[in-house]
């Protein structure tokens, strides 16, 4: 986890298929509010955002990633739990190498002692307000 007052670099994917996007599902205990965002993480001192993203989608969910394009950097300040964050976002549009990961409904996985879920969403429930993205300026990629 990155220490308060750290600005971070997020390597994150935007994957669709047809009206939905494949999205990571996250809960804020502070604000008792569950949150969707793209997967990704961390780019490490000496990788590529590009390298990170790819890196990340292997340690998480052991996908290989595909037609990899770069769509630009989000900023992102935030609270959550109740700590102030700040983040710089690379933020990519990729597909998954194998299709089986579109038939997918849903799939639990671990970021370090956290299980994690991510899932196939309709983009429509995102633009409607009813469930949130983070950050916001995503939906502009959407």
């Amino acid at each position: 986890m990155h220490k308060p007052g750290e600005i971070r670099v997020l390597a994150l994917g935007l994957i669709r298929d047809g009206d939905r996007t494949f999205i990571s599902q996250g809960f804020d205990p502070a604000k008792q509010q569950t949150f969707y965002r793209a997967m990704g993480g961390g780019v490490d001192f000496g990788e590529t955002s590009r390298a990170a993203l790819e890196r990340e989608f292997q340690e998480e969910i052991q996908a290989e990633l595909k037609n990899i394009q770069y769509l630009g950097c989000l900023e992102n300040l935030f609270i959550f739990n109740e700590n102030p964050g700040h983040e710089i976002i690379q933020l990519y549009q990729c597909d998954f190498a194998d299709p089986k990961f579109y038939q997918l409904d849903q799939l639990v996985f671990s970021e370090g002692k956290r299980q994690k879920t991510a899932l196939w969403v309709e983009i429509s429930r995102f633009k409607s307000g009813e469930l949130r993205l983070v950050p916001e300026q995503f939906l502009d990629y959407l």
